[in-house]
């Protein structure tokens, strides 16, 4: 499996050099990232119209190179495919907010591993019976609901992989049997352990299940909600914030289908909007969590983790929020959302 690193090539290599690592790596694309920021890409037919213009082998590879790449932020990692057919090219960087490539997605379908933060848990709470996608969730558990070829929570894990996540906790009640047989018997190149939750205990109370488990910061996710987001700078926002939780929000626009009333205090008309639009963030059910919000859950308490912020909130601990766009965040929490997501997956 290829890094990025190894595709990466130095501005002032000589065209020769370029074309022995084009051979090597066996790929028609290397790229400029001096200190890991896109600068250019250098392709073989970018070699061939150097030559064509009279450069020679000994000239440095940024004067045949494109200086003007196509990329796509991280968020809108989504669009890569679509991107990748409507320019007609092989590879397209994938960029952190920064300008680093934290990822390369080629046509052909290579996978391009970039583990600078290896080594993050992620914890998913995958016990939940599933009420709004029945009947769906009367022969299969939600995480284990197809989109696509894939199960969600499979989908899920697939994105925290392509950050460098190894290390995912399940904790798991409804057909517990289930998730278990299918990433038992999976393929993977990561690791899956799973903690039993005998009684309901809310998207909060599981936690309590892993004390003495995680030491250290963890991503703590639902199993029903796929982001396109960089988890780098998810990550670093959370550390550089100091908080004890930073919950990932969404923006959303609503645009209500009706004229709102608003009644005055006499029980008349005091405003009238037509199709009024509404501008709000909203929860996405992912979170960075310190390991001490662990701890310190109480036994066998059920509790939503939304109420075990507002418990830390009204202590007066610090807990922030990361904001994403709207298209960044896909919910299969609904049947009418499960099939939005469906439909994007297959046009990526």
């Amino acid at each position: 499996m290829l890094k990025v690193e190894e595709l990466i090539i130095s501005p002032q290599a000589t065209v020769l050099e370029t074309m022995r690592k084009l051979d090597e790596t066996g790929q028609r694309i290397l790229f400029l990232a001096p200190e890991g920021k896109l600068q250019a890409v250098v392709t073989d037919g970018d070699i061939r119209k150097f030559f064509l213009r009279g450069g020679t082998l000994d000239a440095a590879v940024e004067q045949a190179a494109n200086h003007h790449p196509k990329s796509l932020p991280i968020a809108e990692r989504g669009r890569a495919k679509e991107v990748l057919k409507a320019c007609g090219i092989d590879a397209l960087p994938i960029l952190d907010k920064r300008g680093g490539i934290a990822d390369i997605v080629f046509a052909h379908g290579l996978d391009v591993d970039n583990r600078k933060q290896a080594g993050i848990p992620v914890v998913m709470m995958a016990g939940g019976l599933g009420t709004r996608l029945y009947p769906y969730t009367k022969i299969l558990p939600k995480p284990l609901i197809p989109v696509g070829e894939q199960p969600i929570a499979e989908l899920i894990i697939d994105r925290f992989r392509g950050f460098g996540c190894r290390e995912f906790t399940l904790i798991v009640n409804y057909k517990r049997g289930m998730i278990k047989s299918y990433f038992g018997d999976l393929e993977k190149d990561y690791q899956v352990d799973f903690v039993d939750e005998d009684v309901f205990m809310g998207t909060g109370g599981g936690l309590c299940l892993l004390k003495g488990r995680m030491d250290k910061t963890f991503f703590f996710t639902n199993c029903d909600t796929l982001l396109d987001v960089d988890f780098g700078d998810l990550y670093q926002h959370h550390k550089a914030q100091g908080n004890l939780i930073t919950m990932v929000c969404a923006f959303k626009h609503f645009t209500v289908p009706y004229g709102v009333v608003e009644l005055d205090e006499s029980g008349g008309i005091g405003t009238m909007r037509e199709k009024p639009e509404l501008n709000f963030l909203t929860n996405t059910g992912v979170y960075v969590v310190e390991p001490r919000v662990v701890e310190e859950m109480r036994d066998g308490e059920s509790i939503g983790f939304p109420d075990v912020i507002k418990r830390y909130r009204d202590a007066g601990e610090k807990v922030g929020v990361y904001p994403i766009s709207e298209s960044s965040w896909m919910d299969m929490g609904q049947m009418e959302e499960l099939e939005k997501m469906r439909r994007r997956l297959e046009n990526n």
